[in-house]
């Protein structure tokens, strides 16, 4: 899976795999909405991904990314 332009970007989770996150620009930052969980868990990353820590998410979004 490629990513493009910043669309994607994957989160660490505190258990050492990543998770794939859309991000939508037109969106301000404290909206829930701005983040849509992908999936799937890999510990591999492409060379090329923003990776984020799952502490910059808001709550909700966190919770969905443990239901992968």
């Amino acid at each position: 899976m490629g990513l493009k332009h910043g669309k994607y970007v994957y989160v660490k989770r505190s258990d050492g795999y990543y998770i794939k996150v859309r991000v939508l620009k037109s969106r301000g930052d404290e909206d829930q909405d701005k983040y849509i969980v992908i999936g799937p868990k890999t510990h591999k990353v492409p060379p090329t991904a923003t990776i984020i820590r799952e502490e910059q998410l808001p709550e909700k979004i966190r919770e969905k990314l443990y239901a992968i």
